[in-house]
């Protein structure tokens, strides 16, 4: 006699309701945190490349000369004659009004009552600057023909290269965008973990009806899939509520961020590279949840029989 085969049930194995239990919130808040650590990882990163990249090749020529007439002259001579060096890629003498609104930004700065600068920025014997670009990337060469061409043109004048002082501010960006890439992966493999101990953790619960289907001959990978499917689904929940929430706070830091301009923090941006890696993890971390899934299920299957 043939005993009629009843379907199993598999959504009853697990809870049918959407977002129960600690799985799925548990899943938002690590891929929420994961997705603002990988943006904050590629701004950064992109933050010190392009400092890095601007003051490869950058040096500012810092005249003190104590009568200014003096001063202007031979920052204007040096000027012309960096300009003329092949070795240059460019040459440009920053104004005494730019200096002066540098200052007023650290300083504080009054306008006079005409509407002219601050007298007392007026009256301080700020230095020439002169700031050259060089051509290529033999800066020990360039850097000692710059030295012979300011003693020439400007004497007793200073050379500063900007990787000098700004250079260790590179290194540090660049060390933050590491450790942002680090909290990426341990909270990639603190999601596994959630998702190994909730599988093991269904199989515990239900360890009496996984005997009784094997005893009508159900196989291992045919339990497997009515157990991964319900934890897939709770974790793609769980993803999608926690890229939501970082979406919007994306959102909303890139629109107070547009207002910045100027400094080094204009130099941090995501890119298309950025927005398309933001994009990739969560379907790269439900790949990776139903992957885990299904090999912790079928091991701990194998130990059952």
């Amino acid at each position: 006699m043939l005993i009629p085969r009843v379907p199993v049930q598999h959504r009853r194995l697990l809870p049918d309701r959407r977002l129960s239990g600690p799985t799925p919130w548990v899943i938002a808040i690590l891929m929420m945190l994961t997705l603002l650590a990988a943006a904050a990882g590629v701004g950064l990163a992109r933050s010190a490349d392009a400092i890095g990249s601007a003051i490869a090749g950058r040096v500012t020529v810092q005249i003190v000369t104590a009568n200014p007439v003096t001063r202007a002259e031979q920052a204007a001579a040096l000027r012309r004659a960096a300009a003329a060096q092949p070795f240059v890629l460019a040459a440009r003498a920053v104004d005494r009004e730019e200096l002066q609104a540098t200052l007023g930004q650290w300083f504080g700065s009054e306008a006079s009552g005409d509407g002219g600068a601050d007298p007392v920025l007026n009256s301080l014997p700020l230095p020439a600057l002169v700031d050259i670009d060089f051509v290529g990337e033999d800066r020990s060469g360039h850097m000692a023909q710059l030295r012979a061409l300011v003693a020439a043109e400007a004497p007793g004048a200073r050379i500063i290269p900007h990787a000098e002082w700004l250079g260790p501010v590179a290194r540090l960006i660049g060390s933050l965008a590491w450790i942002a890439g680090g909290l990426v992966v341990l909270m990639t493999l603190a999601s596994a973990a959630v998702v190994i101990m909730t599988a093991r953790a269904a199989l515990g619960t239900h360890y009496a009806t996984i005997e009784m289907l094997h005893l009508i001959g159900a196989t291992d990978r045919q339990i497997t899939r009515l157990f991964q499917r319900r934890i897939a689904i709770d974790t793609a929940y769980g993803i999608a509520l926690g890229t939501a929430v970082a979406a919007a706070l994306l959102l909303l830091i890139g629109w107070q961020w547009s207002g910045v301009t100027s400094g080094l923090a204009a130099t941090a941006s995501l890119g298309p590279t950025g927005w398309a890696l933001l994009l990739a993890l969560p379907l790269l971390a439900i790949a990776l949840a139903a992957l885990t899934a299904r090999q912790t299920l079928l091991a701990a299957l194998k130990k059952i029989l």
